[in-house]
């Protein structure tokens, strides 16, 4: 059920104490929710093209979750509009990551060949970075892309590679048309499978082992005049 009641800012409020007093039990409850710690990042990480600490980070956030859904993704893909805040230095807390993923996109995986995944990484190409998880390795020239490896490997465009990513982008959406064409898709569908919760299930398993969450540039995408 719901109730609603219209109420009246008005000069009532004018006061700092009372504007408190009226905020205060809303306070409480989101309070409750968003300042739990989930864990501690070794640095100021915040996104930008082509590549950046933060999306990497998510990126192979996408391939550890992984492990949740019995998969084991070859690549992790997060696309850089969908990450809305940066992640603060040293305390991370439930509410950070709700910034930075504030969405309710879910966590997804699919399948393409190696000449899909070399057509996805061309259209990933005209939207000047991404997300891209560990071991790959794409370059561009003015905007096209030269060359594409895994792992220190060419692609194999017969051979099929497991994507991790979240489930706005598998509609094509911010460029990421290709993903359209996948196949063998798991979209798991519970709220428990947004992409905050499993983002804030890697700091907790870092925090519990004792370890900061860090991300580094490592030349994942490479953009050359």
């Amino acid at each position: 059920s719901a109730t609603r009641e219209h109420i009246i800012i008005d000069n009532r409020y004018g006061s700092t104490k009372e504007a408190e007093n009226f905020v205060r039990p809303y306070k409480n409850i989101v309070d409750s929710v968003m300042a739990p710690l989930v864990g501690y990042s070794a640095r100021y990480m915040k996104a930008h093209t082509p590549e950046s600490e933060l999306s990497n980070l998510l990126a192979d956030i996408m391939v550890w979750g992984g492990k949740m859904y019995d998969e084991k993704p070859d690549i992790g893909l997060y696309n850089m509009g969908g990450i809305r805040a940066a992640l603060p230095k040293g305390r991370v807390t439930f509410g950070d990551i709700n910034d930075i993923a504030p969405f309710e996109n879910k966590i997804c995986f699919l399948s393409l060949s190696g000449e899909q995944l070399t057509t996805l990484f061309r259209q990933i190409g005209r939207t000047f970075g991404a997300g891209i998880s560990h071991g790959v390795e794409a370059v561009y020239e003015k905007g096209n892309l030269v060359s594409l490896r895994l792992n220190g490997e060419e692609i194999d465009p017969k051979r099929d590679y497991r994507i991790a990513t979240i489930d706005y982008l598998i509609h094509g959406n911010d460029g990421f048309r290709e993903l359209r064409n996948g196949h063998d898709t798991n979209i798991p569908k519970a709220d428990k499978d947004n992409t905050r919760f499993i983002i804030s299930a890697y700091f907790k398993e870092k925090m519990a082992e004792g370890k900061e969450v860090d991300a580094h540039i490592e030349g994942r995408m490479v953009c050359k005049e």
